[in-house]
């Protein structure tokens, strides 16, 4: 079978705002996952139970079910209950995405946190900081550099887990690579097309992750 390149140059423009939709997608799920997941896991490790309870379950809800599902809930489930038909897709995807990285990267830096030595709390304390600044200034700057491999594999987890948001009718990459297969009838060149873009976005991210572990491994031996 020949591979038409003059497919994918056609469909081109199509694959690009597909292409549009899933990093702005995923940038804003990651950004809001990790400020879900850094409140999650300083609710994890309170000495308040309600607190640890209500986190665990978040935790072990979104762990233990299918992001289809959660994305199912959230478009379909949810918006009866506040008298609404359904959110906008956009809007679906983001908020599942976002809720479903905010479990994974809680246990990441809950980990993370839990790894720094006891003693750089007391040293904190000693020298009359609050509990409180001394997460903020000591154990959590510390805690997000050992967070880093793990964050940046997360990261890309998400990138490639945003293609479930085509079932709810979003226009991602995924969603764009159907259009032009159902158009062109043409699935090898759509398909490797569409994995040729998924494979630039995560090494891409590969290679930042690793700068920024080069980076602060530089600084923690200078």
């Amino acid at each position: 079978m020949d591979f038409r390149i003059d497919v994918v140059m056609r469909y081109l423009p199509l694959l690009m705002q597909g292409l549009r939709i899933t990093i702005q997608l995923s940038v804003i799920a990651v950004g809001v996952g990790t400020v879900i997941g850094l409140f999650i896991s300083l609710m994890r490790l309170s000495k308040i139970a309600p607190l640890r309870w209500i986190a665990r379950g978040y935790v072990d809800f979104i762990r233990g079910t299918p992001l289809m599902a959660q994305i199912f809930l959230i478009h379909f489930g949810v918006p009866p209950l506040l008298g609404l038909s359904a959110f906008n897709p956009m809007l679906s995807g983001t908020i599942a995405l976002s809720l479903n990285s905010g479990a994974y990267v809680a246990e990441i830096f809950r980990g993370a946190i839990q790894s720094i030595e006891k003693g750089q709390m007391e040293a904190a304390r000693s020298l009359g900081m609050t509990h409180s600044q001394s997460m903020k200034y000591i154990i959590i700057p510390q805690a997000f550099k050992r967070a880093i491999p793990p964050l940046g594999n997360e990261f890309i987890a998400i990138l490639k887990d945003s293609s479930l948001v085509s079932v709810i009718s979003l226009q991602d990459l995924m969603m764009s690579g159907r259009m032009m297969q159902a158009r062109s009838f043409r699935p090898f060149e759509t398909w490797l097309a569409v994995s040729i873009f998924y494979l630039i976005m995560t090494m891409s991210l590969s290679q930042f992750v690793s700068y920024l572990e080069r980076r602060y491994s530089k600084s923690d031996n200078n």
